[in-house]
C-alpha cells in the first residue's frame, strides 16, 4: 500500500507544480494532497502544525490567486467599471485555456476602463495592475508548491538514506 500511495503523491506533486501554471488545475491543492498521501506512508511522518500551517497557506494562496488580478486592477487605479471588466475578462478566460486565464482579466480591465469612460493612460495602467497580479497570484502557488515539495522530497531523502 505504501508504494501505491507514494506514486499517487509522485502524481499529484507533478501535477500540482504543472497545476501552479496551468488555470484548470488547482496547483497547492494538488501538491497538498500529495504530501498528505506521503504523510499516510511509512516514508514520512510530518507534524500536525506542519500539515496546518501548509493547508492554510495553500488556502490563502488558492483564493488570492483568483483575488489578485482584481484587487490589483483597483490598487493600479483601476474604477469598477475596470474591476467588472476583469472579473468577466477572468471567467471568459478560464474556458479559453491557459492563455485566456493570462489575458483575459488583462482585456477585461482595458475593455472595462474603456467602456467606463477613461483615457487611455488609465485604462492601459488599469489592465497593467490586472496581469501584474496575475503574475503575482503564479508566484504565489509556485512558491508553496515548491515549499510542499521539499517536504516531500526531503522525506524521501532521509528515508533511503538514512
Amino acid at each position: 500500500m505504501d508504494v501505491l500511495l507514494l506514486i499517487l503523491g509522485i502524481i499529484c506533486i507533478l501535477t500540482g507544480l504543472i497545476g501552479c501554471i496551468a488555470p484548470v488545475l488547482p496547483g497547492p491543492p494538488l501538491s497538498y494532497i500529495g504530501l498528505l498521501l506521503l504523510h499516510w506512508t511509512s516514508y514520512a511522518q510530518y507534524t500536525p502544525k506542519l500539515l496546518w500551517i501548509l493547508a492554510i497557506l495553500v488556502v490563502v494562496v488558492t483564493v488570492a490567486d483568483y483575488v489578485l488580478p482584481i484587487w490589483m486592477t483597483k490598487k493600479y487605479g483601476g474604477s469598477k467599471s475596470g474591476i467588472y471588466g476583469a472579473t468577466v475578462g477572468l471567467l471568459i478566460g478560464l474556458f479559453l485555456g491557459v492563455w485566456g486565464v493570462i489575458i483575459g482579466p488583462f482585456f477585461g480591465a482595458l475593455v472595462g476602463e474603456y467602456l467606463g469612460g477613461r483615457k487611455e493612460h488609465s485604462a492601459w495602467r488599469a489592465a497593467w495592475g490586472s496581469f501584474v497580479g496575475f503574475l503575482v497570484g503564479i508566484g504565489s502557488k509556485l512558491i508553496i508548491s515548491g515549499v510542499i515539495t521539499f517536504y516531500f522530497l526531503n522525506a524521501l531523502w532521509n528515508h533511503w538514506v538514512n
